[in-house]
């Protein structure tokens, strides 16, 4: 959607409601394609795996005993996560997609529904292309209904007919997009195992970021998100959801998308200005090299010997 739709990410393209859509029909394809040559060719010999990375907040609704905003709430897991997981896992997108992106589509006088179909050869090519789900996971919503006139142009960002509110009280130590809400990942890895038969999960990315360069390197927020996800992926274990790896985003401060060195995800600071790029630790990491050492999170009263 931000890469051809609204132009904010690379390739910069700005081509309407049509081509975010577009874009992600050829990359579930190729996604299969990719799955299958793997599948053919290499497996046999050297036993690995391909999965797909799937980046995804969790959407809560705004009342949870409206039924408007639990069905609101269920749209905004399905068109983002649900969007590529859908086929790969089921066999074709959600039907709240289809039903959405369709109503809107003969709204707006158009023969046809802008989210394109797959045929039955496909759906059958691309259902169980995945040998594992990566999940990359930083944030969550407050979800509502809220309607778009059928005459405003057509996009991805109003075919779901909600709105999305956060709570004040949510720390926010970073972009303004990201609030610290750790109860959001157990709820994200539960709809996971329930949608998609529990698959084997690798959380590939999951980390928060900084605006203001803290001098003293004194990211004590980090640790505080760093404790809260990854105590909410243990209890989402303890639910039966199969989570097999955890990788903490990032490692190294880096060019991170349109933000460019702007904005800081890393456990080491890097001094961009200096040629030789010098990293240095941040509290962050002396932190998460004892959840690393422990396998978990050190028992204080454990002694050290």
């Amino acid at each position: 959607e931000k890469g051809y739709e609204t132009g904010e990410h690379a390739p910069g393209l700005k081509l309407g409601g049509c081509s975010a859509y577009k874009a992600a029909h050829h990359i579930i394809k190729t996604h299969a394609k990719v799955w299958h040559s793997y599948n053919n060719t290499w497996r046999r010999e050297q036993r690995g795996m391909v999965g797909i990375s799937l980046t995804s907040g969790w959407g809560e609704p705004v009342d949870p005993h409206s039924q408007t905003d639990r069905d609101a709430a269920e749209r905004y897991i399905q068109f983002h996560l649900g969007w590529f997981a859908n086929p790969i896992y089921r066999g074709d997108y959600p039907e709240v997609m289809k039903n959405y992106v369709g109503k809107k589509s003969a709204q707006q006088g158009l023969g046809t529904s802008r989210l394109p179909t797959f045929s039955v050869q496909e759906k059958t090519y691309i259902k169980g292309t995945s040998d594992f789900l990566g999940i990359g996971h930083f944030t969550t919503r407050y979800v509502l209904q809220k309607n778009f006139p059928f005459l405003q142009v057509a996009s991805y960002h109003t075919d779901h007919d909600l709105a999305e509110l956060v709570d004040p009280n949510w720390p926010a130590p970073g972009p303004k997009w990201l609030y610290s809400v750790p109860w959001g990942f157990r709820r994200l890895l539960n709809f996971i195992k329930t949608q998609y038969g529990n698959p084997l999960i690798y959380v590939t990315e999951n980390g928060v970021s900084e605006t203001v360069q803290c001098p003293q390197l004194c990211d004590e927020w980090r640790i505080q998100y760093l404790k809260g996800y990854i105590n909410e992926i243990l209890k989402a274990l303890n639910d039966g959801v199969n989570v097999k790896g955890y990788t903490a985003w990032s490692l190294l401060d880096k060019f991170e998308w349109n933000k460019g060195f702007s904005e800081r995800f890393g456990l080491y600071h890097i001094d961009f200005k200096n040629k030789n790029k010098p990293r240095y630790p941040k509290a962050s990491v002396d932190y998460y090299k004892k959840i690393i050492s422990a396998n978990g999170f050190p028992n204080p009263r454990e002694v050290m010997s």
